[in-house]
């Protein structure tokens, strides 16, 4: 392409022959022309790169790499280095995206002059019925200058996948390898390196959820979330808005905590579930955040805790409560 994208949509691969013509289709019908589709295959095993070839000899604007599988970040970053775009965004090889998805937030992109637009998400499943919204901020306006409002870093959802990000955020930035929860080490820092971020609430990205996917057994890489964590703390006291103290503690909340109890409720090795326990209850002290902090968190103006259905409600305040009696579930 002679051209430079204004959008380069990275697609990362790992044996998904079932789902990829329908994402790549989505991607390649935008209405937004202008752009590159960078399909990485992360060492597949099934006929996914078969179907990725077809797909090049019948658009010139996908680019095609194979690579040994390295895992997410890996595919992600490999993507990242040969992109040409003014934007990147990123689009999970099983999910697929609205049609004008691209174009509405290119545009709110060239308006606000922003480094990050984000929109909602909404879970579909394997028949692509849409049965959860994701939203995002709704509260907030359109273009949300950072400096003056920092509301969106305590409550936003880490997903790479529901955003554009301007390519010079990853001059100094790659995804990091070798652990889980990835998004949430990465993309807090890409916005503690921004200035304006604009937003619109429509559901345009598609996230399939497989029927087995909540029931795997959770695993000690659950841990890995606190590495997250802790490098997005380490890195906003380096940032600009290192005097916003109250979101990085409603950053905490609802990553290091909210989050981690909804990964942790599905181990099921009891003596693992309480080592994590263990994890939690010193990430809690070491960052001084107290059981009236926890229950009192904020999201969409409106408090968190109290916005749950029933039965989460009453698995959290256990949590806060007397966390050892998680270890009977």
């Amino acid at each position: 392409m002679s051209v430079q994208p204004k959008i380069s949509v990275i697609v990362p691969v790992y044996n998904t022959e079932k789902y990829l013509s329908k994402c790549l289709d989505s991607i390649l019908n935008q209405t937004l022309k202008e752009i590159e589709v960078i399909v990485v295959n992360d060492g597949s095993k099934d006929d996914s790169q078969e179907i990725i070839d077809e797909f090049v000899s019948k658009d010139s604007r996908l680019v095609s790499i194979q690579k040994e599988n390295g895992g997410l970040s890996d595919a992600r970053n490999a993507g990242i280095d040969k992109a040409k775009g003014e934007f990147i965004a990123f689009v999970d090889s099983d999910d697929y995206i609205d049609l004008a998805m691209l174009e509405k937030m290119y545009e709110l992109a060239e308006r606000d002059e922003s480094e990050i637009v984000l929109c909602d998400l909404v879970k579909v499943n394997e028949n692509g019925k849409e049965f959860r919204d994701l939203p995002q901020s709704p509260q907030l306006p359109e273009k949300i200058i950072l400096s003056d409002d920092f509301t969106i870093f305590g409550e936003m959802s880490c997903f790479a996948c529901n955003k554009i990000f301007k390519k010079a955020l990853f001059e100094n930035h790659r995804f990091r390898n070798g652990i889980h929860f990835e998004d949430i080490e990465l993309i807090p820092k890409l916005v503690l390196d921004s200035s304006i971020i604009s937003k619109i609430n429509e559901p345009f990205y598609k996230y399939f959820e497989r029927q087995n996917s909540i029931s795997k057994t959770h695993t000690e890489k659950g841990l890995d979330m606190f590495v997250a964590v802790n490098e997005v703390t380490n890195y906003f006291y380096q940032s600009k808005y290192n005097t916003f103290a109250t979101e990085l503690k409603r950053f905490q909340i609802i990553q290091g905590y909210y989050s981690y109890l909804a990964y942790l409720a599905y181990v099921k090795d009891k003596n693992l579930k309480r080592k994590m326990l263990n994890v939690l209850n010193d990430f809690l002290k070491a960052n001084n955040l107290t059981k009236k902090e926890l229950k009192n968190y904020i999201r969409f103006d409106r408090n968190y805790l109290n916005s749950l259905p029933l039965k989460k409600r009453i698995f959290y305040h256990l949590a806060m409560i007397y966390p050892q009696l998680l270890l009977k579930f």
